[in-house]
């Protein structure tokens, strides 16, 4: 007897639908996964913000480094410096540097305390400036934003 063919119709079945389960993931990982030109245009338009360049009198700039994030594809641009001054001075010098800047307090507001968190339009999309610390002698200040319009704070 000969074999006409009706074997392979499985086969072929599973091939394709290997490669599409397998192909697709790997296709998109290849081209659309990941931080790109959008992002890094972000990454320049935050790294140009100058509330990240003023700190506290007596705080002294430790670092200074932008990131994203390839899974979600948000982007930090933020400044790391040694402070040994209180939570409460430098929540007030971020405050009256992040309101010149056009920053707009997220927290805090009318509650009798500084804001540690600031919005602002940047890039198409809404950053956030967030303060923390002084922890163990260092102030954080983070800008941190993405294209899909995130609330950071």
């Amino acid at each position: 007897m000969r074999a006409t063919g009706v074997g392979l119709r499985p086969v072929a079945a599973v091939a394709v639908s290997a490669s599409v389960l397998v192909g697709l993931p790997a296709l998109y990982f290849l081209t659309g996964y990941g931080c790109g030109a959008d992002e890094d245009r972000l990454a320049e338009v935050m790294a140009a913000e100058t509330v990240l360049d003023g700190a506290p009198e007596g705080a002294r700039r430790e670092d200074r480094y932008q990131e994203c994030d390839d899974d979600d594809r948000f982007v930090v641009v933020a400044a790391q410096y040694r402070y040994d001054g209180s939570s409460g001075a430098a929540l007030r010098h971020y405050g009256e540097a992040a309101r010149a800047d056009g920053w707009r307090p997220r927290d805090g507001a009318g509650s009798g305390t500084a804001p540690s968190c600031f919005a602002k339009s940047l890039g198409g999309t809404t950053a956030y400036l967030h303060v923390e610390g002084p922890e163990h002698g260092l102030l954080h200040v983070s800008l941190v934003a993405d294209a899909a319009k995130s609330q950071w704070c």
